[in-house]
């Protein structure tokens, strides 16, 4: 009996990364002229994986934002992994943003990736869902092969990290 090959398919961000690029966007918007005078704040909340933006008007969230976006990606941080939120109204015309940090692969878009492998053709491949990631497994390492790619191919709004082969 052939041997089974495998490897797991998952996402998530160094949340340490994500705290240093925070407070190097907290210091330049401290420190940038632009800014002076304003009262624009990042919040990080590590246990929920969420940031918490505050700026004076939505003209100097989208500069809040873009220099935090700058920063993370400075430090390597997957920006297809930060889910931002609608831009909300707070009183006195401040504007409040919420990005939620990505750390796992959602269950309707592993059944879009579980569906989109076995669609594409390669009959002796299984995908399965564990928990927050997947496992292919497959008695070819061209096979194998031929779905990373392919899922390197296609975006799925989320960084994708393979591993553990097996």
């Amino acid at each position: 009996m052939a041997s089974k090959n495998s490897f797991d398919v998952s996402t998530g961000v160094d949340l340490q990364e994500v705290d240093n690029a925070v407070n190097q966007a907290t210091k330049e918007i401290l420190t940038r002229y632009d800014f002076k005078g304003t009262d624009c704040s990042i919040e990080f909340d590590r246990d929920s994986s969420k940031l918490l933006l505050e700026a004076d008007d939505e003209y100097r969230m989208t500069q809040v934002v873009q220099i935090l976006r700058e920063k993370m990606a400075k430090r390597k941080v997957p920006l297809k992994n930060l889910d931002l939120q609608n831009v909300e109204m707070a009183s006195l015309g401040r504007a409040r943003q919420t990005i939620h940090i990505k750390q796992s692969i959602d269950q309707e878009i592993a059944k879009k990736m579980v569906k989109a492998v076995k669609g594409c053709g390669l009959k002796k491949v299984q995908v399965q869902i564990q928990g927050d990631q997947l496992r292919v497994i497959s008695t070819s390492k061209d096979d194998l092969q031929a779905v990373q790619t392919f899922l390197k191919g296609e975006d799925w709004g989320l960084e994708l990290h393979f591993g553990n082969y097996r």
